[in-house]
């Protein structure tokens, strides 16, 4: 059961679920509706929505500013091998804002899904930067 849940805009639900569902292994829990999704992976569930005046998470704010796809925000998959995760999504067809970079806690890179927004793909290089930690 997820226990964590993030917002994503997206302005194309349908290739937004492809992609989470088939290139990142996130399972659709579900679409009731065209412009509003849920998938998840793990303790994340990850809500889809399409900016939509009439509900939800995708309505404007009081002052008329609309939901956009993008940014800088994103939640991170921890992967064993960097190298070969993009390597393999790159030659799917996936687009990438960066290369790999190496920070204090590991290696990552900024994926994009189909939208523009982000998602860190991060391999850690110390024991203490592991999302799971491993017993001694």
């Amino acid at each position: 059961m997820a226990t964590v849940q993030v917002r994503y805009i997206v302005d194309d639900i349908d290739a937004a679920i492809a992609f989470y569902t088939k290139v990142l292994d996130f399972k659709l829990e579900m679409h009731p509706t065209p412009p509003f999704a849920m998938v998840s992976r793990g303790d994340l569930r990850l809500v889809l929505s399409v900016p939509n005046p009439a509900a939800g998470g995708g309505q404007s704010m009081p002052d008329g500013t609309k939901p956009e796809p993008g940014g800088w925000n994103r939640f991170a998959i921890e992967v064993s091998d960097l190298d070969t995760t993009v390597d393999t999504l790159r030659k799917a067809g996936a687009r990438f804002r960066n290369n790999i970079v190496t920070g204090v806690g590991g290696k990552q890179i900024l994926l994009e899904d189909p939208c523009g927004n982000a998602i860190e793909l991060f391999q850690p290089i110390r024991p203490e930067a592991r999302l799971q930690k491993t017993s001694p």
